[in-house]
C-alpha cells in the first residue's frame, strides 16, 4: 500500500468575481502532466460560486459526473429537459455520455420562494471516466441525507451495485460520503485505488496522519484502514475504484 498525501495549498485555483475553484487535477488552462488523474478520477473541483452567478450552458461528451453540494442550493438544467435544486444530502449525477448541454447556477430563489438570494453555494463536481463511450445522456438524484445522519461511509453513485446510490456507468467505481462526528471512525474500501478527499473539518487516517480541510489521500492498494474525525467533526468524499485510465 502507498499514500501519495495532497495539500490543499498544493492545488490549481481559478479565483473569479463570482467563483472561487480548486482542482485535484489538471483542469482547464491548468496542466500538469504528471497530474491528469488517480484510478478513473479525472476531475475533483471543489467550487464556490457567489450569489446569481455560476457556470452558462457548456457541452460534456462522454463522461460520468457527479455533484455534491456542501452548502447554499445549486440549480441545475439540462439539454435532456431535466431541472433542479441540488441541496446538501442530495446526490445528483450526470451521465454525459453521446453529448448534453447544462448549466448550473446560484439562483434557487427562482423555484424556491424562501431559498436564499444572498448566499454562496458550495459544491464538489467529480468526473469519472465511463465504461462505455457515446451511452444516451442521463441524469439522476437522490436525497441521501438519512441514510448520512445513521453515520459512517454511505454509497452515493456506484456503477458496483449499491441499490441506496445512484448509478453510475462505470463497474469499476463508487463513491462514498460520510459526515463523522469528532472522534468517530469509518473503515475505507478495500482497492487498488483509493481517493479520499476532506471536504470539511479535519482527519486523522491510519498510517498516514493528520488531514485539513481541502487536503487529499490518493491511496494505492488501499486494504482498509481507519478514517477518524478530529475535534468538530468532518464531511469526506471516498472514491473506490478497481482499475485505472
Amino acid at each position: 500500500m502507498t499514500t501519495d498525501i495532497r495539500r490543499a495549498g498544493e492545488r490549481f485555483w481559478t479565483r473569479a468575481g463570482w467563483l472561487d475553484s480548486h482542482h485535484s487535477f489538471s483542469f482547464g488552462h491548468h496542466y500538469d502532466p504528471a497530474n491528469t488523474h488517480f484510478g478513473l478520477l479525472l476531475v475533483s473541483n471543489d467550487d464556490v460560486v457567489a450569489p446569481g452567478t455560476g457556470f452558462e450552458t457548456h457541452p460534456h461528451r462522454d463522461m460520468e459526473i457527479v455533484t455534491w453540494v456542501l452548502d447554499g442550493q445549486l440549480v441545475h438544467q439540462d439539454s435532456t429537459g431535466h431541472n433542479g435544486v441540488i441541496y446538501p444530502g442530495l446526490a445528483q449525477r450526470m451521465s454525459a455520455g453521446s453529448g448534453i448541454l447544462h448549466s448550473e447556477k446560484n439562483d434557487a430563489w427562482r423555484l424556491v420562494p424562501d431559498a436564499s438570494t444572498d448566499e454562496p453555494v458550495h459544491f464538489v463536481q467529480m468526473w469519472v471516466v465511463p465504461d462505455e463511450q457515446r451511452i444516451t445522456p442521463g441524469y439522476e438524484q437522490l436525497d441521501i441525507g438519512t441514510e448520512l445522519a445513521r453515520g459512517g461511509l454511505v454509497p452515493v453513485a456506484s456503477g458496483r451495485g449499491h441499490e441506496a446510490a445512484i448509478k453510475i456507468s462505470q463497474r469499476d467505481a463508487a463513491l462514498f460520503a460520510a459526515r463523522l462526528a469528532s472522534g468517530e471512525s469509518a473503515a475505507l474500501p478495500v482497492a487498488p485505488y483509493v481517493h479520499l478527499y476532506v471536504a470539511k473539518g479535519a482527519v486523522t487516517v491510519e498510517g498516514a496522519g493528520a488531514l485539513a480541510t481541502g487536503d487529499a489521500a490518493r491511496i494505492t492498494a488501499a486494504d482498509g484502514q481507519k478514517v477518524t474525525a478530529s475535534d468538530g467533526g468532518a464531511e469526506v468524499l471516498v472514491w473506490e475504484m478497481h482499475s485505472s485510465v
